[in-house]
C-alpha cells in the first residue's frame, strides 16, 4: 500500500496516542500513553489528518482499514543498532558458554575485530543487500525509526563504506533510518601499538571525510577503559562537533567510568549500556537532557546477571529510553518488544514506562523527539497495528512477533500475511 488518498484505520480496540505533547518523558505513567477507545485514524499521504470516531472516519476516507479489534500504536523507535555487519559471531558464543572471557575471546580472533575484518572483504552491494534484509525484520516486529551505526570498518574507506550503504538503504525505504559514526568502536589491529594515531586518524581524516559527504547525523564513541578513555572520548566528540555531528556515547557498560558524567556534561543525546553506571552517573542523567538508553537484551545474551539500573534512573528523574543494540556479537536480535519484555522482567520498568522508552523518548535519543513517537494530526504516519488489545501485551509475550502491519510514512512496509 503506498501512501496516497484517504486511508481510515477503524474499529481498534484501543489507539494509544502517545504523550499530549513532544519532548521527553520522565517518570513516565499510564496516563502519558494517551490511551483512547472508540476512535479511528487517518492518514493523508505521510501524515496523520484525522483521529475521531471511526463513524466521522469512515466517512472521510476513501480506502478504510477495519483492523478487527487490534491495538493500534505508534511505530517503535530503535535508537541503537548496529546492523551494516557481514556474518553472525557464532563462535563467540560457543566459547562464552565454554566460560571464555572477552579477553580469551578476542586473543583467538573473535569479538569486534573479527567483525572488522569480516566487513573489511565485503563490498557496499553486498553490506546494502544484508542490510535490507535485517531492516525488514525491525520492520515486521514494529520498528519504523532506527538508528544505525558504522563501526565494523574502522578505516577511512571501510567507515565510508557502512554509512554509504546506509544512505542507499533510506533512499530505498519509508521508514526514517538515523546514521551514526562509530570509528571509536575499537581500535584495530594495527593500531594497537600506536592508538593515539587512531584517535588522531579519526579526527583529522575519518570525521571531515563522513561530515564531507553528509553521512551521519551523530559520532559515538564507545567509552571504556581498555576501548576509549574519557579523554579520548571527549577529544573525538569535540572534533565530531566542530563538523556538525551530535554526540552520542557507548558508557558505563562494564566499568563505572565516568561515561555517564561525561555524556551529560557534553550535553550528548544519549548515553547507551549503562551497566555499571555510578550513583553519580545516575544524578548527573537525571539532571540533564541526555537520554539513557537501556540495552537488555545484551547483557542477558552475554550471561550477565547486572542490568542497567533502570529503576534507579527513572526513580531519579533521568529520560530512560529501551533499543535492542541489535549486533552480531552481543545482541543478534532485531526484536524491540522482546527488549520492553525484558526491560519489565530483568530492569523493573513498568510496561508503561518500557512502552514510552521504545517510543518518544527513544525519538529524543534519535533528535527525533518532536517528530516520531506519538499519532497526532500533523505528525507522520507511523504505526504499527498489533496482534492483540492491550498495550500491555507487547512487553508481556515476550518474543511473540505481534505486529500485524507496521506503516511508515503511511506506506505498508510490511506484507500483509494471514490474520
Amino acid at each position: 500500500m503506498r501512501a496516497g488518498g484517504r486511508i481510515g484505520f477503524v474499529n481498534a480496540s484501543a489507539v494509544v496516542c502517545g504523550p499530549s505533547d513532544p519532548g521527553p518523558v520522565r517518570q513516565a505513567t499510564t496516563d502519558h500513553l494517551g490511551i483512547r477507545t472508540g476512535i479511528g485514524i487517518g492518514i493523508e499521504g505521510d501524515r496523520v489528518a484525522l483521529l475521531a470516531p471511526d463513524a466521522e472516519v469512515r466517512d472521510w476516507a476513501t480506502q478504510v482499514v477495519d483492523v478487527e479489534r487490534r491495538l493500534i500504536t505508534p511505530g517503535l523507535v530503535d535508537c541503537h543498532t548496529h546492523l551494516v555487519f557481514g556474518q553472525p559471531r557464532l563462535d563467540d558464543q560457543a566459547r562464552r558458554a565454554r566460560g571464555e572471557d572477552y579477553q580469551a575471546i578476542a586473543a583467538a580472533g573473535g569479538g569486534i575485530l573479527s567483525s572488522v575484518r569480516d566487513l573489511r572483504a565485503r563490498g557496499e552491494d553486498e553490506l546494502l543487500d544484508l542490510a535490507r534484509g535485517r531492516l525488514a525484520s525491525l520492520a515486521a516486529l514494529g520498528s519504523t525509526t532506527v538508528e544505525i551505526k558504522s563501526g565494523y570498518g574502522l578505516t577511512v574507506a571501510d567507515e565510508l563504506k557502512s554509512l554509504r550503504a546506509i544512505r542507499r538503504l533510506q533512499a530505498e525505504v519509508p521508514l526514517t533510518l538515523v546514521p551514526t559514526f562509530l570509528g571509536a568502536h575499537e581500535v584495530p589491529e594495527e593500531y594497537r601499538p600506536r592508538r593515539a594515531e587512531y584517535v588522531r586518524l579519526v579526527c583529522d581524516v575519518m570525521l571531515p571525510a563522513v561530515a564531507a559527504e553528509s553521512l551521519a547525523t551523530f559520532c559515538d564513541v564507545f567509552c571504556e577503559p581498555g576501548v576509549f578513555s574519557l579523554d579520548e572520548t571527549e577529544t573525538i566528540l569535540a572534533a565530531a562537533r566542530s563538523h556538525g555531528l551530535r554526540a552520542k556515547l557507548h558508557a558505563d557498560e562494564l566499568d563505572p567510568s565516568g561515561g555517564a558524567e561525561l555524556a551529560a556534561r557534553l550535553g550528548a543525546a544519549s548515553a547507551d549500556h549503562l551497566a555499571a553506571i555510578s550513583p553519580a552517573g545516575i544524578e548527573a542523567l537525571a539532571g540533564s537532557e541526555t537520554v539513557a538508553v537501556i540495552l537488555p537484551g545484551t547483557l542477558l545474551f552475554l550471561g550477565r546477571t547486572r542490568q542497567a539500573p533502570a529503576r534507579a534512573l527513572v526513580d531519579a528523574g533521568a529520560v530512560v529510553a529501551v533499543a535492542s543494540d541489535f549486533n552480531p556479537g552481543s545482541s543478534p536480535s532485531a526484536n524491540l518488544p522482546l527488549m520492553m519484555a525484558m526491560a519489565v522482567s530483568q530492569a523493573r520498568l513498568q510496561p508503561a514506562e518500557a512502552f514510552i522508552g521504545a517510543t518518544v523518548n527513544a525519538a529524543c535519543a534519535v533528535g527525533l523527539g518532536d517528530r516520531r513517537g506519538r499519532l497526532a494530526p500533523g505528525c507522520r504516519a507511523d504505526l504499527v497495528v498489533w496482534n492483540c488489545r492491550d498495550v500491555r501485551e507487547l512487553s508481556y509475550w515476550y518474543g511473540m512477533p505481534l505486529a500485524w502491519r507496521s506503516y511508515a510514512a503511511g506506506v505498508l512496509v510490511t506484507p500483509v500475511g494471514a490474520d
